[in-house]
């Protein structure tokens, strides 16, 4: 049976939620349960309420700068997909750990799986993101949904967008419950460092080229001598 601590206002936050939460921010164990408590439960919008509190052992050290680092690659079984990610540290000592060495591989293959063309949402131009707000919105319309339900449904829509084609928000392949960011925060947090994703480069065997077009039925033929 899973313990629950039980919080004011009649929410119910379980001991895990209190632990994972102090495992990726590093606050206390009071701390964390009143961050839960005041965010009805919501892991994400805990560590936010950390980090504004100054609480967030994660936070804190993200103002440090990280210019040493890792540039590590992955090349997917059979060699047909390749990455290089550059993740960026503090220190050259922890660059040589395995723990953030494991990490940046971890890295790699996750972006060898899920594509991602952008690392931060930030990164995203924005002709591409009112191109989607267009397209989105007109299905909505087509609904005949009100103005503010539309809204709504856009908001939604673009924040999937994002959580498909950035890094820090798509949901880890390893472990979907949680996102590259809560990855990073969490590492953050067990390797004592501040660390970022900086960039990558996914290659796809043959992308972009243009595969010759044969006849199966003349190759055939040329083969005999007909």
């Amino acid at each position: 049976m899973t313990a629950r601590v039980t919080v004011e206002d009649n929410v119910s936050i379980t001991a895990a939620q209190v632990n994972e939460l102090r495992k990726v921010t590093g606050a206390g164990l009071m701390d964390c349960k009143k961050a839960l408590t005041e965010t009805n439960g919501d892991h994400e919008k805990a560590i936010d309420y950390l980090r504004t509190k100054g609480l967030a052992a994660a936070s804190k050290k993200a103002g440090r700068a990280a210019t040493e680092g890792l540039v590590g690659s992955y090349i997917h079984a059979g060699g047909k997909i390749g990455v290089l990610v550059e993740v960026n540290c503090e220190t050259d000592f922890v660059a040589k750990n395995e723990n953030f060495q494991a990490f940046v591989k971890d890295i790699g293959m996750h972006i060898a799986a899920a594509a991602p063309q952008y690392v931060r949402r930030e990164e995203v131009p924005a002709e591409l993101i009112e191109r989607e707000k267009a397209i989105y919105r007109e299905k909505a319309k087509e609904s005949g949904k009100p103005e503010a339900i539309i809204e709504k449904i856009l908001d939604g829509q673009i924040n999937k967008f994002f959580a498909d084609i950035c890094l820090m928000e798509q949901a880890y392949v390893k472990d979907p419950d949680k996102t590259i960011d809560t990855l990073v925060k969490e590492t953050i947090a067990n390797i004592g460092e501040n660390m970022s994703i900086r960039r990558f480069a996914r290659f796809v065997l043959g992308e972009g080229l243009a595969k010759k077009e044969s006849d199966f039925a003349a190759e055939v033929a040329a083969a005999a001598g007909v």
